[in-house]
């Protein structure tokens, strides 16, 4: 069934790369709402804002489970490991705790805290820093080195 509606999973090594990019849309997508609520003072788009945070963390959260446990089963080599996944990994772990932060934050002070409110978006916009850099560490991966499938032999030394 999978193969008739998804063709491209049967050439996954598993589905962390179908679940990475939730989180992505959701925070980078929560960080704008709440942007513009702040800017247009609408508490209904900090209410849209907080929703996507919301989304945003539980995708996360899935997006990493996905990736420890995919973690050991990832054809790289070693030094695709050390140079890439290790970084990679680290800062997806960060990303997601910032986003448990500001989601037990905007959870308790709902929508959006009014006290320490430019500390937030700041927190925000440092979640999204931490969280592109680790998503280049991975488009290295799949790209370069290609973690994500079966295109060409295993494993790909690094090169810089």
């Amino acid at each position: 069934m999978w193969e008739t509606l998804l063709p491209g999973v049967q050439h996954l090594q598993n589905i962390h790369p179908i679940m990475v990019h939730f989180p992505i849309a959701f925070l980078i997508g929560a960080a704008l709402f709440y942007v513009l609520a702040w800017i247009l003072k609408k508490e209904q788009i900090a209410l849209t804002a907080f929703l996507l945070l919301m989304l945003g963390t539980l995708s996360a959260s899935a997006a990493v489970g996905t990736g420890l446990h995919a973690e050991e089963g990832v054809m790289v080599s070693q030094s695709v490991r050390e140079h890439l996944l290790d970084h990679h990994e680290g800062l997806m772990l960060t990303t997601t705790g910032m986003s448990v932060v500001l989601s037990i934050w905007a959870l308790w002070k709902r929508p959006f805290p009014e006290k320490g409110r430019p500390f937030f978006v700041l927190l925000l916009v440092a979640m999204l820093v931490v969280m592109s850099i680790g998503a280049d560490y991975a488009a290295r991966m799949v790209y370069d080195y290609n973690a994500g499938g079966n295109a060409c032999s295993q494993p790909i030394e690094f090169t810089k």
